[in-house]
């Protein structure tokens, strides 16, 4: 039996997600598979590539043929030149763990009770930024329009 290492989609239309699969390789593209070994998620920023490290290695060693893109996605997380013996690539980008929304809300709290209000009580830092940038009302009255007159010729 030959084994491929291939993806298999997942996700709605224009949002493909994929899982790093080791199936026959007479399956379908979506069908059944011997093991599921990692992620593949091309539409996040930056891309998440999760693979089981040991996995890749076993059925590589077994004999397993990557497809393309599972090539170059090995590649890119260093699975393929450990498996060749070859140096490692550059480290991937990391995804920025996002700040906790409880304690930023905690800290934003504090710092108003603290005296950090700049008289905009009760206003989110939007409305508060939007009041800032609103233009002060001008002094002068605005321009009238003329009055209509009679022009000549009317009765």
């Amino acid at each position: 039996m030959a084994v491929k290492i291939k993806l298999k989609r997942l996700g709605m239309i224009r949002n493909p997600q994929y899982r790093i699969v080791v199936a026959d390789s007479r399956t379908k593209r979506d069908g059944r598979a011997i093991e599921e070994i990692g992620l593949y998620h091309p539409k996040e920023d930056p891309s998440v590539i999760q693979i089981n490290a040991e996995r890749a290695a076993y059925w590589l060693g077994v004999g397993a043929q990557p497809t393309e893109p599972v090539l170059k996605l090995l590649k890119l997380t260093g699975d393929w030149q450990k498996f060749k013996g070859e140096p490692a690539p550059a480290p991937l980008k990391v995804a920025e763990v996002p700040a906790d929304r409880h304690l930023v809300y905690e800290a934003a709290a504090k710092e108003a009770l603290s005296g950090g209000d700049t008289g905009n009580s009760g206003t989110t830092p939007k409305k508060a930024k939007k009041k800032d940038e609103a233009p002060a009302p001008t002094a002068e009255a605005p321009a009238e329009t003329p009055a209509e007159t009679p022009t000549e010729g009317e009765g």
